[in-house]
Parts: C-alpha cells; structure tokens; sequence
C-alpha cells in the first residue's frame, strides 16, 4: 500500500480512529497495529507476511534465550541463530541471482561460457529495513544493552509497524519498542504536527519526486541517446527526486507516527547544504548511516587500531552500504565513491583546519558554505549516476556524454522534449526552489514552531494553501513513478 494513494488515503483514518477508541487498552490497540500492519504489508503480496511472522517468531525466542543464557558459547550459538535466520533470508531473496550473475561473468572472464540462468525470486518490499531493525534487537541483548520483552504482541507489532515497515527509519529496539507499552492520551498539537508532516512528505513526493522522475527516467532509459545538458539536468532531477522521495517517505512515516503518540528517529537532515561528504552522511539516511556505525564500524575496530586500519574500516562499511543499497556493480561503485571521499577528508582533517585558522575562516562561515555546499553536491551528482543507472555499462555512457557543447537546449526549447512540457518543468524547478529555500530558513527559525504562533486564519490559510498545492501539482495515476524508490532496497 503507498502512502500516496487512494488506499492508504481510506485506510488511515479508519486506522486512525479505531486506534483512538481502544487506545486505552493495551492489548486491544497493539493488536489493532498489529493487524493493521500485516494488512498495510500484505496489500503488495500476502505471502511475504509468512516472511515477517517468522522473522518475528525466531527473534522473539532467541531473545528470551540469549537474556538467560550465561555461557559465552551458548549465546554465540543463539546469536549466529538469529544472524543466519534473518541474514540467510535477506542473502536469499535480494542477493542470489547477484551471486549467479557475478559468478558466471568471472568465467567469462578467462573465456569460458556457463549455461546459467539466474532464478525467478520476487525480493520482498522493504525485506533490507525490517531485517536490520530485528537483528538490532538480538545483538544488543547479547551486548547486554538490552533486556528482552515477554509481551510478544508488542514485539511483533515493533517489527511490523505499517508507518516505517518498508522503507524505515530503521528503528532501535531500545527507542521504539517501549513505546508499545506505553498509553498515549489524544494531544490535538501532536495529531497537527504529525499531519503537517505528512503533508510536506507528500508535497516532496507527488509534486517534485514524481514530477523529476518522468524527466529521469526517460534520459536515464536510453542513455547514448542523450549528451550534455540533457545528462546534467536529468542527474541534477534525479538527485532531488531520490531525495524528496526517500525523505517525503521519512516525513510521512514519521508524521502517522506521531499522530498516534509513537516518536520517531529524523532520518533527513537537509543533506544537501552539506559542507563535507561527512557531513552528508550524518544528514543522509540517519537511521541506516548510525546502524552501520554501531554494527558494522565499531565491531570492525572503528577507529581504534591506527589510522589506516580507520579508513579500511570506514571504506569497507560504505561497500557494504552500497551492497544494502542493490544486488549490483553500480551500487557498489557508488558506495566505494562515497567511502573513498571520507577516507580523504578523514586523511586530511588536521591539514584543513589549519588552513582554514590561518586563513581565520570559521567553522559555519557563509565562505565555506558557499565554496563547499556547491562541491559536494556536484561530487553526491556524479555519484548518483552510478546508483540510477540501469546497470555499469550505461552509468559510463552517460558519464562519457556528459559536456557543455549543446547548452544552447536550455534555451531553445529541446530541453522540453525529455519528457516535462514547459509548464511542467518549471513547476518542477520552482517546486526545488521553494523546497530549498524552505530547509535553508528552517534549519535557523524553525518554521513549524513560528506557524504555531499564528493566528488562527494565517494558520489555516497556509493550510489550504499546501492542500491546494498538493491537490493540483501533483502526479498522479502511473504506478511506476509514483512507488517509493526506496521500497526496491
């Protein structure tokens, strides 16, 4: 089910308010959620629900088995159980036919022809999300940074809960699941803002996210038919689609969240006024950037033993974040060029902070915001090329096509002919403006907090406004574009 559609738009406030009705009941309303969220998930494909029940079923356990269980080699056991259950399913469904392909290319390598075909699999919507969210679960109980709950109700509806099941944040064991056993009183303030955040989600979604990816899609399907200015644009487009897609995900999620009584993780924090690609990555994808961090980096060594086993350390995870992203080359490459950027900035910090004292630059001065916010997102552009791409041999024909011989598109109308009409394009670019201009101001005056002070007409006439705007801009009626780009991962 999309957030985006006439489904979710009936299946909401119904939720909604029978949520309400029985929120004084723990048992009823988990279970309301529960139920509620096996139906969200199963709308796409009913069988896959076995998939999440016998995730929950084997970590609920090993749960209970690792919190009693004082023998170092026993818990290992209990962990490697859970690793393998939910790894293993994971491997299986989104990584097999990557294996096959990768396999039989290697043989073709040294000349040699296998007679492989890869298999029919159907990788489940959102499988990569709720997998890392209950691995989390069974390691920090093996840490001991966790105790196990008893009440399997609440556990399953953790794993499942509809607004962040398929696309996240990626939610910690420690932060959400005691929220389901917690009663919430209705709060008229909360439901608003949860629903302001809603609607500025599907402001990034349906009006700029659906609307840059016609453009994307056709430049991006037919890759030596296009040079130039045709390739910049369309990666430019593509760099706010992914964006307003996966963060109009994010604020949707968090905001029915919300309008519930649950809180959860920001996972965007206006990443492209980033001044570093470090920076990037600690406003990018919050939830699996800091998962990495905590069961990938630091149980690698994290920066411990030297400088260069750091920087292996920190290139291997963003291998792996690119292996999380897709079962392909392309993926790869894209997190080798972003782990390969941080090791350089990490290598040279010391150097550019004494550059920057002698040059009596400060740390948020408008000079470096202004040389350095343009560069990195010029270097997170040509690193999208490689994570659009249909696959290596395309990201490499559009990269060699790109020069500046035919600007002369932006003004003679052919930049109109990549699939936006003239008024269609423009809305795409005043939408970008305003979005940005939008988070630029939001980051210093809290926009939200100042709306709230309002009166009550001013209020509601930006209200109407957004719902006007939503209504009538946005993309409607092709299922290709308007599904989440985040759901393939």
């Amino acid at each position: 089910m999309l957030f985006n559609s006439l489904d979710f738009a009936i299946f909401f406030p119904i939720v909604f308010i029978l949520y309400w009705i029985v929120s004084k009941n723990l048992t009823l309303r988990n279970g309301l959620l529960l139920v509620s969220s096996y139906v969200f998930y199963g709308w796409w494909d009913w069988r896959f629900l076995f998939l999440i029940a016998f995730s929950s079923i084997v970590d609920f356990i090993v749960g209970q088995k690792l919190y009693k269980e004082e023998n170092k080699t026993k818990r290992k056991r209990y962990l490697m159980t859970s690793l393998f259950v939910n790894l293993g399913l994971l491997v299986y469904f989104k990584y097999t036919n990557f294996f096959i392909e990768t396999f039989v290319d290697s043989f073709r390598l040294f000349g040699k022809e296998l007679e492989v075909s890869t298999l029919n699999i159907i990788l489940p919507v959102g499988i990569s999300f709720y997998t890392f969210q209950t691995l989390s679960y069974t390691i920090d109980i093996y840490r001991k940074q966790l105790e196990p709950t008893k009440d399997w109700l609440s556990f399953f509806a953790f794993v499942s809960f509809f607004p962040q099941l398929v696309a996240g944040p990626i939610e910690r064991a420690s932060h959400l699941l005691p929220q389901f056993y917690k009663t919430y009183k209705f709060n008229y303030n909360q439901v608003k803002s949860g629903l302001l955040l809603i609607a500025l989600g599907l402001f990034k979604k349906m009006v700029i996210a659906d609307r840059t990816a016609i453009l994307v899609n056709q430049v991006y399907s037919n890759p030596s038919e296009y040079q130039g200015i045709d390739i910049i644009v369309a990666t430019v487009f593509f760099a706010f689609q992914i964006y307003c897609d996966f963060s109009g995900y994010s604020d949707i999620a968090i905001g029915t969240a919300r309008t519930m009584g649950f809180d959860l993780m920001k996972n965007f924090d206006s990443p492209y006024l980033s001044k570093s690609i470090t920076e990037f990555w600690r406003r990018w994808h919050i939830s699996l950037s800091t998962w990495f961090r905590d069961y990938v980096y630091i149980p690698l060594g994290g920066s411990r033993n030297g400088k260069y086993r750091t920087y292996a350390n920190l290139f291997i995870v963003f291998l792996t974040s690119g292996l999380w992203h897709g079962a392909a080359m392309t993926f790869v490459i894209w997190g080798g060029i972003h782990g390969f950027i941080i090791v350089f900035e990490k290598a040279i910090t010391k150097q550019r902070e004494n550059l920057y004292k002698n040059l009596n630059v400060k740390k948020d001065s408008t000079i470096r915001r202004v040389v350095f916010i343009p560069v990195v997102f010029f270097i997170v552009c040509f690193a999208w090329v490689f994570f659009r791409a249909n696959n290596l041999t395309d990201a490499l024909i559009l990269i060699s096509n790109i020069n500046f011989n035919n600007l002369s598109n932006l003004t003679n109308g052919k930049i109109y002919k990549l699939g936006l009409i003239k008024p269609e394009f423009m809305v795409a670019l005043i939408a970008i403006f305003l979005l940005t201009l939008f988070e630029w101001f939001n980051k210093k005056y809290n926009f939200q907090l100042r709306l709230s002070k309002q009166i009550l007409p001013i209020r509601w006439s930006f209200y109407l406004v957004v719902f006007f705007i939503i209504i009538v801009f946005g993309i409607y009626g092709d299922d290709q574009v308007a599904e989440f780009i985040y759901f393939k991962f």
